[in-house]
């Protein structure tokens, strides 16, 4: 299969932080599902949610109350809702939720779901960022939440293609990037959660730098909207798939639930790749600093 067609999924979330966080899983779960089953009517064979998609970005706050969002990834109920509906549907779906593993280790984390209903694996969040964002005491509090990740950066082979993972705030570190290239990725989904004010200026230069330097398609995904209490900045969509020559091919708007619908070629990849030889040019040998303490 040389062309795929590729869903990018952002939306706003419609319950106001205090609300307790199983009608926020309720309410957000009904929501991406609807709008899955659109992106999937519109033709799309991969799709990709947002970061931690089943509720508000509540890293914005350090408390102990998110801790009950998270599940076990793929025994928890989440991941084994959206295998039946990616067997359903014929799709591969990239599910971004909220980690549980054993007592209390928590991750970011994102399951790579087949076409067929498959489990594939996940991806962990690697780089794990706690800054503040906005005014008060808002921010990217996320080292409350997460440990880091600790299973690499594995690519996925699914019945469209060969997929990576790297989530928000790891599109800022070009290491991961390079690896899930030297994995095998032809493309990569970002799924994100951040504000005007902070990354805007970086949305549309990292991702796409991405892209080209590791001959492969990106496809970044962001929420929409503000969100109460913490009001700490628009979240501001603009979700797109990036070619690996750096040019968008599909992109959302910045404020409105939206489904976009963006066409890799594989074909392009190898194209691309034949054009620019950055991976016969690599020189490994002399990278030897920037992997030490």
């Amino acid at each position: 299969m040389t062309i795929v067609k590729v869903g990018l999924i952002q939306a706003s979330n419609d319950l106001h932080g205090d609300e307790p966080v199983e009608a926020h899983k309720r309410l957000a779960i009904e929501k991406h599902m609807g709008l899955i089953r659109e992106a999937a009517a519109k033709g799309a064979q991969m799709i990709s949610l947002q970061e931690i998609f089943y509720g508000p970005y509540f890293c914005s706050e350090q408390k102990t109350k998110w801790y009950a969002a998270a599940e076990e990834v793929p025994n928890g109920p989440t991941t084994r809702l959206f295998q039946e509906l990616a067997k359903e549907l014929g799709i591969v779906i990239v599910l971004p939720v909220y980690e549980r593993e054993g007592i209390a280790a928590y991750y970011n984390t994102a399951a790579v779901i087949d076409a067929d209903g498959a489990y594939l694996g996940k991806y962990r969040k690697h780089h794990i960022p706690h800054v503040a964002a906005g005014e008060g005491t808002s921010g990217f509090w996320e080292k409350y939440y997460f440990k880091p990740g600790n299973r690499g950066y594995p690519v996925f082979d699914t019945a469209f293609a060969k997929v990576g993972v790297y989530i928000c705030y790891d599109r800022h570190f070009p290491e991961g990037a390079r690896a899930l290239g030297l994995n095998g990725a032809e493309i990569v989904f970002n799924p994100s959660a951040t504000v005007a004010g902070t990354s805007e200026h970086l949305w549309k230069l990292e991702q796409p730098a991405h892209a080209v330097a590791n001959g492969y398609y990106v496809a970044a995904i962001n929420r929409v909207g503000t969100e109460a209490p913490w009001n700490m900045g628009e979240f501001y969509g603009q979700s797109y798939l990036v070619d690996p020559r750096g040019s968008i091919v599909a992109i959302g708007s910045r404020d409105q639930d939206e489904v976009i619908i963006g066409e890799m070629n594989k074909e392009l990849i190898r194209e691309v790749r034949d054009a620019w030889q950055f991976y016969r040019d690599r020189r490994p040998e002399t990278y030897d600093s920037i992997v030490s303490l």
